[in-house]
This record gives structure tokens, sequence and C-alpha cells, in this order.
């Protein structure tokens, strides 16, 4: 089910080499490009009525409006299961907790008397959160998108989600409950590149229903066309990240259980049939009571033929056998996975030699799917090696860092023969003269 891959002859290649020995998900957004082009250049000049029409052709619904009522908003949390609430509610807690502590605070440095730099930090002013609605529903990720861009004094939040033909052309009613629950009531029936075009070059409002206006960045993960539409669109809107398909690797040596490590794989891998589901370990015995466990459990498991059979089976999942801890690292380094679990002797201490993770997991009782949920963390996070340039959503994802220059007459005076000379040195005689100008055109003397 689960292909081998060993690493336990020679050294250990380093850099680009070893990346291409490990397994990774085919997920070719250049390819998608040209399937986004003409969806966003429609969109950008049909506004609503072209992403309608896309809706119906990819959603099979078509919608009256865009906007999802207010009333149908507040009914989705009114009905929803009281169980789902309190979780939900939980999940918001705990991500309001880790997410405030994030916030960071106006500085101001005197580089000399007279002379000061402050850096301020300035939220976008309006934001589009994309929550997916595929094979699975995750009002998780609304938690996840909206806690952060609050956090960060975001004042404009605007919510897409698909149509749900099941659900008369409505975004999921648990999405829709979670957007009541924080407080969102700008949310659109749109899904795929056109939402994302949506958001990039807004749509015109009617007498009966308000257009929804162009917004500064985009956040939320997607299948490959949000992502194409993203790299299109990056310029004319900022973006988090260009999100693929979801993975998980775990490191792990003989103390491990094999019912967690394969659970957890397992758990990665029903999200999508490209999800990627990767075990490190320097233990015979844990691969082969993993591999068993995997049959046991997949068996057992709902969505196997559709996503788990071939995300587990695909040539992006595999257990790779490494000599010893020392060699896992370098391969979990070299693969930067966006969940990592730690599941060996003195957890802790090897999960902080680790570079490249966009979300690490310590220990037997911190698995993957607590930070999908619960535990605080974010769960919008690189993937495809991203990591190991990249950063998971944040409440720094939406900020803007602004620095104010403060300089008197004197301070100026002290410094300015070096910025004209610097100005010569590149050839810009007149960055020079703005100098000279304030001083009648003679730089002033160095004391």
């Amino acid at each position: 089910m689960i292909s081998r891959i060993d690493l336990r002859g020679e050294a250990l290649p380093e850099g680009s080499a070893l990346r291409d020995l490990l397994p990774r998900a085919e997920f070719d957004v250049e390819a998608a490009l040209e399937t986004v082009r003409p969806i966003c250049e429609d969109v950008r000049h049909h506004g609503a009525a072209a992403v309608i029409d896309y809706g119906e052709k990819f959603d099979g619904v078509r919608v009256p409006s865009l906007r999802v009522p207010a009333e149908e908003i507040d009914r989705a949390l009114d009905e929803l299961d009281p169980a789902v609430r309190a979780a939900l509610e939980e999940s918001v807690r705990r991500a309001r907790l880790v997410h405030r502590e994030q916030r960071r605070a106006t500085h101001t440095t005197q580089v000399v008397p007279g002379g000061t730099v402050t850096e301020k930090w300035i939220p976008v002013e309006r934001v589009g959160l994309y929550v997916p609605g595929g094979r699975a529903v995750y009002p998780s990720s609304v938690v996840m998108n909206v806690v952060p861009a609050q956090e960060a004094g975001v004042e404009g939040l605007a919510v897409a989600s698909p149509p749900q033909k099941e659900f008369g052309g409505l975004p999921h009613p648990t999405i829709l409950a979670a957007c009541a629950l924080l407080g969102v009531d700008e949310v659109y029936a749109a899904g795929g590149a056109q939402a994302i075009a949506m958001f990039a070059y807004g749509t015109q409002g009617t007498a009966d229903e308000p257009g929804c206006a162009p917004v500064n960045l985009v956040t939320g993960p997607g299948n490959i066309y949000v992502a194409a539409a993203k790299r299109l669109l990056k310029g004319r809107i900022g973006i988090d990240a260009e999100a693929g398909p979801t993975e998980i690797a775990i490191l792990a040596d003989s103390t491990a259980d094999p019912v967690h490590v394969a659970a957890d794989l397992i758990s990665q891998a029903e999200h999508d049939p490209m999800a990627a589901s990767v075990l490190v370990t320097d233990s015979d015995e844990l691969a082969a009571a993993t591999e068993a466990e995997l049959k046991t459990q997949v068996a057992a498991s709902k969505h196997i033929d559709d996503r788990i059979v071939p995300a587990l089976s695909g040539r992006q999942s595999a257990i790779v056998l490494v000599r010893d801890l020392a060699d896992g690292l370098k391969v979990v380094d070299a693969y930067g996975a966006e969940h990592l679990e730690i599941q060996t002797r003195d957890a802790a201490a090897v999960a902080d030699r680790v570079r490249n993770a966009g979300a690490i997991f310590v220990g037997p009782w911190a698995p993957v799917s607590l930070g999908d949920y619960c535990a605080g963390s974010n769960h919008v996070l690189p993937t495809g090696g991203c990591a190991c340039h990249s950063s998971g959503l944040s409440v720094q994802s939406f900020l803007r860092g602004v620095h104010i220059v403060d300089y008197t007459r004197d301070a100026l005076a002290d410094v300015a023969h070096h910025v004209v000379t610097l100005a010569e040195a590149e050839d810009l005689p007149a960055h020079g003269a703005a100098i000279k100008a304030r001083f009648g055109w003679k730089v002033p003397e160095t004391k």
C-alpha cells in the first residue's frame, strides 16, 4: 500500500540531491495557469455575472446572487449542532490566545540625537478569505483565517466558499455558522479561480445587492486552480501562499507506537488523493509494524477508495529508512513538511534541532489532528517544501511594517557628506543634490 525508500547506504547527499530522492506530489501550478487565465479575465470584465456562470459550470448550481443573505448566516448558527458549536468556540478561544500574543508593538530607534526611525505595524485594510468546499467541509479554515486577521486589526473581512447544490447554492451551513460565530457577515457563494478573481477585481453592485469591493490580500487554502489564480493575480493582490496538497512527515524511532503512526499517516491521506504521508525512521521493526497497522486501519476507514488508498500508494507517500536519527533530521529538513511529527526518545530535544517545517508536533500526545482544530496553532501552513523559506498564516501575515524616518536639521547635517558621497558613487547626482539644496548647495562640514 505504501512504498519504501531505503537511504541507509552511503552518506546522504546534500541539498537538492537529497530532496530529489524524497517523495513529493506533482503539483503543476504553471500548467493550470492557462486554465484559470480566461476565467480571471472573464470575471474582470463581466464581474458577478461571470462568477455566477462559473459556479453553475463547476459547482453544478446557479445562485441568484453571490452575497449570502445575513439571515442565512444567522440561521446556520441557530441550527448548528450544539456539540459542533462548542468545539468551534473552543477552537476560536485557543486560536485567539495564541494569535493575540503575536501582535507587534510600534518601536522607535534613536539612530543619532535628533534622528529616529520608527517601525509601525499597520493592518491590511481589506482581506478576502478563501474557504474550500470540495471533498470536505472546513469550518476550521474559517477560524484559522479569520482569527489572525481580526487580531491584526483588519477592518474589512470577506469570506468566499463554493456554492453547494445540496444547500440551494449556499456555502455549507457549518461554514456559514463559523462565520456567524466570528462576526463575519460578508460571505460570498463563490469558489475556485473565479472567487480569487472576484476578490482581486471586485464586482459592481446593483440596487438590490452591494458588490464585492476589491481586497488587498487573499489568504486561505484551495485546489490547484485556486493556487494558479493566486499566482496569476499576485501583484494586484497580496497572497499568503500557493498552497499545494497537504502533507505529513513523521520522524520516529523504535519507541514510537505503530498504531499512532499509522493513524496519523491516514489522517492526512483522507484529505485528498494527492495528500502526502511520509514516515522517516531508523527502525525496521517500526516500519514493518506500521505497514501492518496501515492495512488494518485503512480497511476500517471511510474514504478508502477515493482518497486514502490513492494517497498512501501514490508517489508522494513512502516509508523512508535512514541509518540513524541524525540522518533522519537531514531528511525531514530536506523535505520541509507542512506538518512534522516527532515521535522519538527525547522528542522535544529532537524537535528543537529541526530547521524546516510548517509546524512541529512533539511526542505521542500532539498529533497533527490537534493542530488542525484545537491546539491554538494555525493550520494554514507552507506546503511543497516551502517551509524552508515561508511561514504559516499568523497575525504577521495581515500586517505591514512601515518605517517612519524623522531627522532634525542638525542630524541630517551630520551625515549629509556620506549621503552625497554614496549618491555620487552610484552615479545618481540628483540624490546628492536633494541633500545639498537643504544647505545652500554646500555640504556641511563634519564636526
